[in-house]
This record gives structure tokens, C-alpha cells and sequence, in this order.
């Protein structure tokens, strides 16, 4: 007899940070991710996963020639730059740095290797690249992808690539170069996306997941079930919950590490101590749309240093690489305005009954000082998402160690998956969660 597959979720709704709201009048809002990356492993995965769930007919891919991947921009010393990009970018100076690209790449083959088992973001691109590329662009980078601060978030553990590079060949650029390329025949590679997203939206995919999953005879599907605590029970596990407890022979837990550690049993301290460990941070998203296409430039958006607003991560032109989300007839323009992060309780509070009006302001403001953009928007939407990335901060490896050892020590019917461990991306969730139902039932 095969037994049966529970799922539980806290909330009212499945997808986590996967959230659209949908108008009456086809315009689409994002307020977490908007987009993924069809690279690699991780990326082919979530692509399979679409189509076996009978997506394909609604992606909407941006290819890599589109003005949304080749135009991105940074806003620097109130002004705004366009990242290098092509050739011309590596082998003139343009702005805001002060060198052509070029010269940062052909000094980082002469570096020598570093011997550091782990070394911040900002350390390593400053060792290797200069001081300027990871003031600015590699500053702007972890903001963007992580919502976090480069002087504190872990090189091994945030970009492995990158680090496996100079550790295989003493040089990323030749490691990259040299590396071995995950060989790929889907559509996505042959057309050159870039990224893509959904018709309705990002928050579709969680819903045929959803739908696919109760149509499956041995799969139950629970929302607002909270987890209130976790004893060992015999050789598995009691799942207490508000109104009664469920029996588990093995638990995969895809809750934050944090919250993970709050429900798990006394005997194991020392594992919710190493969970506890794994920080997070919040922030804050704003979406607007304004009547016209009021963009000075085109192009995925703009990005901040910490140096230029501590508070304002970048701006999203939603309108450009997903014009469909549009609503149909009269032009109109969407954006998202990221904010906080690591520095979130520094600029604005904790996020607990932070006015929403507060943050609005701080965004239009943002909008009107780099865009040049006068007029209000016609609808705006706050979503402050608490908690929302975890931060893999110096050490995080060894801390995923401690973690895994002492799951096998006490012998845990445990299994990890999520944000919090081995990547933050839609991407690395997905395939997370692909890779612990492998473990437990072989290759599916």
C-alpha cells in the first residue's frame, strides 16, 4: 500500500513569494519575482516542470537581442548609466567607471589564487577585479539578486561558480572560459532567451502545481495549517497543529530556516541553533503605473549602490520586458520599486505597521528624482515582504555543514529544501525541492 503524500501550508494560498494580482482589465502586477533565468541545471528544470504541467503555451520569453536584455542601467552620482555591454563596452571607458572593462579582465588572470576557504562578495571582486567594479557593480548586483550587502554575503556560497572557477584554474575569467557548459536542446536555449515569465502572471505556475497535485490519489493538500511543533515519535515524526497532529515517517521541510527552527523538538538545540543562524531580510515593493510611456530610456530596469541610497535597491520597468502584462489600448507604463533589504530596519523601521503611505512617497519620490518622471501614478500597490531572502553571510557553508552533520548525528527523518540552504532563486527552490523527493524515492 502506498502511502499517502501531505502537504501542508500556513497561509491561505500556495507559491510563497509568488504573487500576482490580476485586473479586470488584463494588466498584470508582480509583487515578488517577475521573471526567471533559463540557465543551467536549475533552469532546465523548471522549464520541464512547466511543460509538464501544460504551460508552454503561456511563457512569454525575452530573447536575448530584446532591448530588456541587452539595456540595463545603474543610477549613480544622480545620473543614470548603461552597463557596459557587447564589445564596445569591454574595450572603451563608459560611465560611471573609469576604465574600459577590459584592463579589469586582463588583470584578473595575473592574480594570484586566493586561499581563503570563503571570502565576502565585495573581498573577492575587489582582489581579483578592483576596487571600483565591487564598489559599484558588484554592490548593485547583490542588491538586485539578493537584497543584501556584498561586504557581508559569503563569495562560496552566493556565486559558486564564480569561486569553483578561481579555485579550478586560478582565474575566473579562464575558469568560466574553460568550464564545461550544461549541454541544453530546449527551446530556450535554441531561441536565446534571456528570461521569461507567465500570460497571468508568476503566480500561475503555483497554482497548476497545485491543481496537478489533487488530481494525484495519494497526495493531500492542506492550506492555513500552521505548524505549531514537532515531536519524534516512534522512528518518525507528530506534527502538531492548531486542531489536532499528523503522523510523518520522514518530513521535507521547505520552511524558512528560521521558522524550521521555532517548531522543532528540544533534543534538537543544536540543530535550531545553526538554523537560527541563517539570517533573512525584508523588502519593501512597490508597484506603479502612469498613464503614456513616460520612460526616458528602455531597457530591464536600474539598479543603486549602497553608496548613492541605502534604501532604494533599483527600479523595475515592468512595461518593457513584459509588455503583455500591459493592459490592451492606451499605453501605459509599469513599474516596481524595490526597497530596504539589509538595510531595511536601518532606513525604514521594522516592517510591523510601517505606513504604506510612507513608502509610497519614498518610492514616487525615487521614480520622479532618477526617471524624471512629474506626473503621479493613476495605481499603486505596497507589498512589504517580511523576511523574504535568506542572506548567506561569510561561512554559510560551514554552517549548511553543521546543519546536514547533525541531522545525520541524531539520526533525523529530515530533509532540507527551500531558500535558505543552497540557493535563493525561483530556480534553486524548485530544483531544492526536485532533489529531496529524489533522495528519499530515486529519480523521478
Amino acid at each position: 500500500m502506498t502511502k499517502p503524500v501531505v502537504l501542508l501550508e500556513a497561509s491561505d494560498r500556495f507559491g510563497g513569494w509568488l504573487s500576482s494580482t490580476r485586473r479586470e482589465d488584463g494588466t498584470v502586477f508582480e509583487h515578488g519575482p517577475r521573471g526567471v533565468r533559463p540557465v543551467g541545471a536549475a533552469g532546465w528544470n523548471t522549464l520541464n516542470m512547466v511543460a509538464e504541467l501544460g504551460l508552454e503555451s503561456e511563457v512569454l520569453p525575452v530573447p536575448y537581442d530584446h532591448v530588456a536584455s541587452k539595456n540595463r542601467f545603474l543610477f549613480f552620482k544622480g545620473k543614470l548609466h548603461k552597463m557596459p555591454s557587447g564589445l564596445g563596452g569591454v574595450f572603451r571607458t563608459v560611465p560611471p567607471f573609469s576604465r574600459p572593462l577590459l584592463q579589469s579582465v586582463l588583470k584578473e588572470i595575473m592574480v594570484k589564487r586566493g586561499k581563503a576557504e570563503d571570502e565576502t562578495v565585495h573581498a573577492f571582486v575587489e582582489r581579483r577585479l578592483g576596487a571600483e567594479l565591487a564598489d559599484i557593480a558588484i554592490d548593485c548586483l547583490c542588491r538586485g539578486v539578493f537584497a543584501g550587502d556584498c561586504r557581508q554575503l559569503s563569495m562560496r556560497s552566493c556565486f559558486p561558480p564564480l569561486f569553483n572557477a578561481e579555485r579550478a584554474r586560478g582565474s575566473i575569467v579562464l575558469g568560466m572560459v574553460l568550464g564545461t557548459a550544461v549541454p541544453c536542446e530546449s527551446r530556450s536555449n535554441k531561441e536565446s532567451w534571456t528570461q521569461w515569465s507567465l500570460k497571468r502572471g508568476m503566480q500561475t505556475l503555483p497554482e497548476a502545481l497545485q491543481d496537478a497535485l489533487m488530481c494525484e490519489k495519494h497526495v493531500e493538500v492542506h492550506k492555513n495549517v500552521p505548524v505549531k511543533g514537532l515531536t519524534r515519535a516512534g522512528s518518525g515524526w507528530e506534527i502538531k497543529l492548531e486542531d489536532g497532529a499528523v503522523k510523518a515517517d520522514h518530513i521535507i521541510s521547505a520552511i524558512p530556516a528560521q521558522a524550521l527552527a521555532s517548531v522543532l523538538p528540544p533534543a534538537a538545540k543544536s540543530l535550531s541553533q545553526h538554523l537560527r543562524e541563517i539570517a533573512t531580510v525584508s523588502v519593501a515593493l512597490v508597484n506603479l503605473e502612469y498613464e503614456g510611456s513616460i520612460l526616458p530610456v528602455t531597457g530591464f530596469g536600474h539598479l543603486v549602490p549602497s553608496s548613492e541610497d541605502k534604501a532604494l535597491l533599483g527600479v523595475v520597468y515592468d512595461s518593457v520586458p513584459f509588455p503583455q502584462h500591459s493592459r490592451p489600448g492606451a499605453p501605459s507604463t509599469r513599474l516596481t520599486v524595490m526597497m530596504g533589504g539589509a538595510w531595511f530596519q536601518e532606513e525604514f523601521g521594522k516592517p510591523e505597521g510601517l505606513a504604506e503611505q510612507e513608502l509610497l512617497g519614498r518610492a514616487t519620490r525615487a521614480v520622479r528624482a532618477h526617471l524624471g518622471v512629474t506626473a503621479e501614478p493613476q495605481w499603486s500597490y505596497v507589498t512589504v515582504l517580511k523576511d523574504c531572502i535568506p542572506q548567506y553571510h561569510l561561512g554559510h557553508w560551514k554552517r549548511l555543514e553543521s546543519i546536514e552533520s547533525s541531522i545525520k548525528q541524531h539520526s533525523l527523518p529530515l530533509t532540507l529544501a527551500g531558500a535558505s540552504y543552497y540557493g535563493v532563486s525561483v530556480n534553486d527552490v524548485i530544483l531544492s525541492g526536485r532533489r529531496a523527493a529524489e533522495s528519499l524515492v530515486g529519480k523521478v
